[in-house]
């Protein structure tokens, strides 16, 4: 079954920010990937230390792993920014879904 048009628009967008090594990345994308199975969302992975993230690296070289939450952006294509819903280091999946429901109900304003 595919998703209809609209409820693609309400699907959120999460980018996760992580690095190679690191621990507690592989269990934040764990906790992503048992969210995914119960709700689906747009996913970016950023790695902070790749050639071309010198943004993100600034912003979060120690401190990943990290989750933008965000609701789906108007403009395909378009940025996460800082100023987004975030959930750093140990996260949840009912953090993860909480922080989603408080984006989709964004979409309704």
């Amino acid at each position: 079954m595919r998703p209809t048009p609209l409820l693609l628009q309400r699907i959120c967008r999460l980018t996760f920010f992580t690095r190679q090594g690191c621990a507690l990345c592989d269990n934040a994308r764990q906790v992503l990937s048992n969210v995914w199975d119960k709700r689906p969302f747009h996913y970016t992975e950023i790695d902070v230390m790749s050639s071309g993230q010198q943004k993100w690296k600034d912003v979060y070289e120690f401190d990943t792993p990290v989750v933008h939450v965000e609701k789906n952006p108007a403009k395909e294509g378009q940025e996460t920014t800082t100023a987004a819903r975030k959930l750093m280091h140990r996260f949840k999946e009912e953090q993860v879904e909480a922080l989603m429901d408080e984006a989709e109900k964004d979409l309704g304003q």
